[in-house]
Protein backbone atom coordinates (compact mmCIF):
# COMPACT_ATOMS: atom_id res chain seq x y z
CA UNK A 1 0.00 0.00 0.00
CA UNK A 2 1.83 2.99 -1.35
CA UNK A 3 1.14 6.60 -2.29
CA UNK A 4 1.54 5.59 -5.95
CA UNK A 5 -1.49 3.29 -5.52
CA UNK A 6 -3.66 6.23 -4.51
CA UNK A 7 -2.34 8.35 -7.38
CA UNK A 8 -2.97 5.54 -9.89
CA UNK A 9 -6.66 5.79 -9.01
CA UNK A 10 -6.92 9.50 -8.33
CA UNK A 11 -4.51 10.86 -10.91
CA UNK A 12 -1.79 13.45 -10.56
CA UNK A 13 -3.76 16.64 -11.19
CA UNK A 14 -2.84 19.38 -8.72
CA UNK A 15 -4.58 22.73 -8.38
CA UNK A 16 -2.16 25.58 -7.75
CA UNK A 17 -2.27 29.31 -7.17
CA UNK A 18 0.26 32.13 -7.07
CA UNK A 19 1.26 33.86 -3.83
CA UNK A 20 -0.06 37.22 -5.03
CA UNK A 21 -3.59 35.93 -5.68
CA UNK A 22 -6.35 37.29 -3.44
CA UNK A 23 -7.99 35.14 -0.78
CA UNK A 24 -11.36 35.79 -2.45
CA UNK A 25 -10.00 34.14 -5.63
CA UNK A 26 -8.59 31.27 -3.60
CA UNK A 27 -11.91 30.66 -1.87
CA UNK A 28 -13.68 30.51 -5.23
CA UNK A 29 -11.06 28.08 -6.54
CA UNK A 30 -11.45 25.79 -3.52
CA UNK A 31 -15.23 25.83 -3.90
CA UNK A 32 -15.17 25.34 -7.66
CA UNK A 33 -12.89 22.30 -7.46
CA UNK A 34 -14.45 21.00 -4.23
CA UNK A 35 -11.05 20.73 -2.55
CA UNK A 36 -9.69 21.74 0.82
CA UNK A 37 -6.31 23.18 -0.13
CA UNK A 38 -4.24 24.46 -3.04
CA UNK A 39 -0.50 24.52 -3.45
CA UNK A 40 1.13 27.91 -3.79
CA UNK A 41 3.72 27.83 -6.54
CA UNK A 42 6.18 30.22 -8.14
CA UNK A 43 6.75 30.80 -11.87
CA UNK A 44 8.82 27.61 -12.15
CA UNK A 45 6.20 25.47 -10.34
CA UNK A 46 8.32 25.39 -7.20
CA UNK A 47 6.27 24.91 -4.03
CA UNK A 48 6.25 28.07 -1.92
CA UNK A 49 3.46 27.05 0.43
CA UNK A 50 -0.01 25.65 0.77
CA UNK A 51 -3.24 27.42 1.61
CA UNK A 52 -6.14 25.53 3.09
CA UNK A 53 -9.63 26.20 4.32
CA UNK A 54 -8.17 26.23 7.82
CA UNK A 55 -5.75 29.01 6.91
CA UNK A 56 -8.60 31.09 5.50
CA UNK A 57 -10.77 30.54 8.60
CA UNK A 58 -7.86 31.63 10.82
CA UNK A 59 -7.47 34.71 8.62
CA UNK A 60 -11.16 35.44 8.92
CA UNK A 61 -10.91 35.22 12.71
CA UNK A 62 -7.99 37.68 12.72
CA UNK A 63 -8.99 40.08 9.93
CA UNK A 64 -12.76 39.77 9.59
CA UNK A 65 -14.22 40.44 6.17
CA UNK A 66 -11.04 42.19 5.06
CA UNK A 67 -9.48 38.73 4.71
CA UNK A 68 -10.93 38.49 1.18
CA UNK A 69 -8.54 41.18 -0.05
CA UNK A 70 -5.41 39.75 1.57
CA UNK A 71 -2.90 37.92 -0.61
CA UNK A 72 -2.37 34.18 -0.44
CA UNK A 73 1.17 34.87 0.81
CA UNK A 74 -0.32 36.60 3.85
CA UNK A 75 -2.08 33.45 5.07
CA UNK A 76 -0.38 30.44 3.46
CA UNK A 77 1.51 27.81 5.41
CA UNK A 78 5.13 28.02 4.31
CA UNK A 79 6.47 24.84 5.92
CA UNK A 80 5.02 22.27 3.50
CA UNK A 81 5.52 18.62 4.29
CA UNK A 82 5.56 16.26 1.33
CA UNK A 83 5.74 12.59 0.49
CA UNK A 84 6.99 10.39 -2.35
CA UNK A 85 5.19 7.82 -4.51
CA UNK A 86 7.08 5.03 -2.73
CA UNK A 87 5.99 6.06 0.76
CA UNK A 88 3.58 3.71 2.47
CA UNK A 89 0.04 4.66 3.38
CA UNK A 90 0.95 3.99 7.03
CA UNK A 91 3.86 6.46 6.75
CA UNK A 92 1.73 9.29 5.38
CA UNK A 93 -1.04 8.57 7.90
CA UNK A 94 1.55 9.04 10.65
CA UNK A 95 2.79 12.31 9.11
CA UNK A 96 -0.74 13.66 8.75
CA UNK A 97 -1.65 12.68 12.31
CA UNK A 98 1.55 13.91 13.94
CA UNK A 99 1.55 17.26 12.17
CA UNK A 100 -2.23 17.70 12.07
CA UNK A 101 -2.30 18.24 8.33
CA UNK A 102 -4.75 17.02 5.72
CA UNK A 103 -2.82 17.39 2.46
CA UNK A 104 0.58 16.15 1.30
CA UNK A 105 2.10 17.09 -2.05
CA UNK A 106 3.73 14.13 -3.77
CA UNK A 107 7.23 14.81 -5.08
CA UNK A 108 9.29 12.52 -7.27
CA UNK A 109 12.87 13.60 -7.97
CA UNK A 110 11.91 17.07 -6.76
CA UNK A 111 9.03 17.35 -9.23
CA UNK A 112 5.40 17.72 -8.17
CA UNK A 113 3.49 14.62 -9.33
CA UNK A 114 0.29 14.84 -7.27
CA UNK A 115 -1.30 15.60 -3.94
CA UNK A 116 -2.83 13.23 -1.41
CA UNK A 117 -5.49 14.26 1.08
CA UNK A 118 -6.66 12.55 4.24
CA UNK A 119 -9.90 11.83 2.38
CA UNK A 120 -7.93 9.97 -0.30
CA UNK A 121 -6.21 7.89 2.38
CA UNK A 122 -9.47 7.04 4.15
CA UNK A 123 -11.13 6.08 0.86
CA UNK A 124 -8.18 3.87 -0.10
CA UNK A 125 -8.16 2.15 3.31
CA UNK A 126 -11.94 1.55 3.20
CA UNK A 127 -11.71 0.08 -0.30
CA UNK A 128 -8.82 -2.10 0.82
CA UNK A 129 -10.71 -3.33 3.91
CA UNK A 130 -13.76 -4.11 1.78
CA UNK A 131 -11.61 -6.13 -0.61
CA UNK A 132 -10.04 -8.05 2.30
CA UNK A 133 -13.48 -8.90 3.73
CA UNK A 134 -14.69 -10.11 0.33
CA UNK A 135 -11.55 -12.22 -0.13
CA UNK A 136 -11.95 -13.80 3.31
CA UNK A 137 -15.64 -14.47 2.66
CA UNK A 138 -14.81 -16.15 -0.66
CA UNK A 139 -12.09 -18.22 1.01
CA UNK A 140 -14.41 -19.39 3.80
CA UNK A 141 -17.23 -20.20 1.39
CA UNK A 142 -14.87 -22.11 -0.90
CA UNK A 143 -13.83 -24.30 2.05
CA UNK A 144 -17.36 -25.50 2.74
Amino acid sequence: MYVRDILSTKGGRVTTITPDAKISTTSKLLSQHRIGAVLVTDATDGIMGIISERDIVRGLASHGGAVAELSVSDLMTRDVRSCAPGDTIADIMAIMTTHRIRHLPVLEDGKLTGIVSIGDVVKYRLDEAKHEVESLRDYVLAGR
